[in-house]
C-alpha cells in the first residue's frame, strides 16, 4: 500500500492555517449572522487537527497494520474537512456575489 500519511500531514497543516484565516476573517468582517459558516469552519478545523495527529502517528508507528488504520482514518477526516471547506467557500462566494 502506498504511504500517503506524509502528504495528508502536509496538506492538513496547510488547510488548517487556511481555516484559521477564514474564521478570523469572519470575526473581523462581523459575519456572525451566518452561524453555519462558523460551524462548517470549526468542523473542518477539528477534522484537520485530528487528521494531522493521526497521520503523524501513522508515520511514527512501527506496526504496519496500525499505521494503515491510522492513515485510513486520517484520510477520511481529511476528505470530510475538504467538504466542509468547500461548503464555506461556496457560501461565502454566493454571499459576496
Amino acid at each position: 500500500m502506498k504511504k500517503t500519511a506524509p502528504h495528508i500531514l502536509n496538506a492538513s497543516t496547510n488547510l488548517l492555517g487556511f481555516c484559521l484565516i477564514i474564521i478570523t476573517s469572519l470575526k473581523i468582517a462581523k459575519l456572525s449572522y451566518h452561524f453555519y459558516l462558523d460551524e462548517f469552519t470549526i468542523g473542518a478545523i477539528f477534522c484537520l487537527m485530528i487528521s494531522c495527529a493521526l497521520s503523524f502517528l501513522a508515520i511514527k508507528s512501527k506496526k504496519e497494520r496500525v499505521s494503515n488504520r491510522l492513515e485510513n482514518i486520517a484520510d477520511i477526516l481529511f476528505f470530510t474537512a475538504l467538504i466542509c471547506i468547500s461548503l464555506v467557500v461556496c457560501i461565502l462566494s454566493i454571499d459576496v456575489v
